[in-house]
């Protein structure tokens, strides 16, 4: 999982506690408006009023812009928490008696309604319950002091612990995510490469292969390589020798071809190498090439000697038709067959053989 998903996932849990946080406001609000509690009409506070209207407006906007991404959590917290207080100061002065409960309660609703869709949120927390803190604190004017106080301190003391756990869980997981996303990367790249020699493995050359297809216009060519008796070499200089006669000829076929060009670790002594954008001429040309290449190594094989006292190897080279490259695959195959039957050490073209089964069409 890459960090804009977990950007993405944190935007959609503040997009959830926003529109939770309005929908409590709305509630609250018709609480308040309408004839509960043995009222026998409806109170029409013109602040509650104000809350219902913005809250819904806001909710429904949120549902029919669904991917808008916009920092309202702040701005909306402070608004509807004047509104709050605007309400409790407006109730207090227009009904002619209320009990010193009045205001704690309107205290606990306000913080009811931050302590449920808030609580990740501090600064939004904060916004929201100051305006009606405030205001409760001047109407009481010191008759309920501390109770006010310890219930405005036990939460903020609370949800400020709260938070600064959420910080600290937000930063390592962000470090988490961030490290096993590179970790995936580091282990895509490796699966992609052979291990002994670094060259691609099959799945890197069909990641490769994809991408040069749609991107490179011209003709290509596989050239499908084995290394001649290789079967006598490890069995008479071991398998630790056979590797590294494999690291070594691996090396020269690299060195041996273009950057551009695809050079694969195939089978266990066979190798690919995707020549782009080369007519056959040159395609010949580098084949022969990378043959003088593994000449050059002087990698002794006394058990070569139907051919040479040093490792050799045998290849064959088609092109592809109209993208299609298991069917140039194919051909090479049959080329180097051809190739290891008529000596070995050679480069064989698959338009030398007979004209059996080729197929028309221009070279992409």
């Amino acid at each position: 999982m890459k960090l804009q998903s977990y950007d993405e996932l944190k935007h959609s849990k503040y997009r959830l506690s926003l529109m939770l946080f309005l929908f409590l406001n709305v509630a609250v609000s018709l609480f308040c408006l309408l004839p509960f509690s043995g009222r026998a009409a409806p109170v029409y506070s013109p602040p509650v009023l104000l809350v219902t209207g913005f809250s819904v407006a806001l909710l429904s906007g949120m549902i029919i812009t669904r991917k808008q991404k916009l920092p309202l959590l702040n701005p909306v917290a402070l608004i509807l928490g004047a509104l709050w207080a605007w309400h409790i100061d407006h109730r207090y002065h227009e009904v002619f008696y209320f009990d010193g409960s009045f205001l704690i309660i309107s205290l606990l609703s306000v913080f009811f309604i931050s302590a449920i869709a808030l609580s990740d949120y501090l600064i939004a927390f904060c916004l929201h319950i100051t305006p009606p803190v405030i205001t409760v604190l001047l109407l009481d004017d010191g008759q309920h002091l501390m109770t006010i106080l310890f219930t405005i301190t036990l939460p903020l003391i609370g949800f400020s612990l709260h938070h600064l756990m959420r910080r600290r869980f937000d930063t390592f997981t962000r470090r988490l995510v961030r490290q096993l996303y590179e970790e995936k990367e580091s282990f895509s790249d490796l699966s992609m490469l052979d291990p002994l020699t670094g060259l691609y493995n099959r799945r890197g050359l069909k990641n490769r292969l994809d991408t040069l297809l749609e991107n490179h216009a011209g003709s290509h060519y596989v050239l499908l390589l084995d290394i001649d008796h290789f079967k006598a070499y490890n069995d008479n200089y071991g398998h630790a020798m056979g590797d590294q006669a494999l690291a070594r000829v691996s090396v020269a076929i690299r060195d041996a071809v273009r950057s551009r060009d695809v050079v694969t670790r195939y089978g266990g002594e066979e190798f690919l190498v995707l020549l782009t954008n080369v007519n056959a001429s040159m395609a010949m040309k580098l084949a022969e090439r990378i043959r003088q290449h593994v000449v050059d190594l002087k990698i002794p094989h006394r058990f070569n000697t139907q051919v040479s006292t040093h490792v050799t190897l045998s290849a064959g080279i088609a092109p592809i038709f109209e993208d299609d490259f298991d069917r140039a695959v194919a051909n090479a195959d049959r080329a180097l067959y051809v190739a290891k039957n008529q000596g070995r050490n050679t480069i064989l073209a698959w338009e030398a053989l007979p004209k059996l089964t080729q197929p028309s069409g221009s070279l992409v």
